[in-house]
């Protein structure tokens, strides 16, 4: 497994936030972006992983398309990105950085209302 520090891997994963391209970066509402190093057992129930498979990225909220009038004093939206697996499925530095762009890409296109099926449709 390449080892990232947590630090460094938290930098990966800001940098990935800043280069969202337009009009998703300054549309992104009540939506916290966090980092943990692995999926805790309750998470990969909740997200239906099988056994033997983990996450990358987990987004857990109420998708802007969602979102009516009756939408305020929510707590934000919360997207994870987990270090372990991304470390564990990466071969060399670059390859985290992809990777950590991909999952954050991922999980907010979430955040705006787009499936995982829809993804795949798109190539993601």
């Amino acid at each position: 497994m390449i080892e990232v520090s947590p630090e460094d891997f938290e930098r990966l994963v800001a940098s990935a936030l800043d280069d969202l391209p337009e009009p998703f970066a300054s549309r992104l509402e009540n939506v916290q972006l966090t980092v943990a190093d692995e999926p805790s057992p309750d998470e990969l129930l909740r997200a239906r992983v099988r056994p033997g498979h983990t996450l990358f990225g987990l987004y857990q909220g109420i998708p802007q398309t969602q979102r009516n009038a009756g939408y305020n004093w929510v707590l934000p939206d919360k997207i994870t990105i987990y270090r372990g697996p991304l470390l564990r499925a990466s071969n060399n530095a670059d390859d985290v950085r992809q990777q950590v762009r991909r999952v954050v890409i991922h999980e907010i296109a979430h955040h705006f209302g787009i499936s995982d099926q829809r993804l795949e449709e798109l190539g993601w």
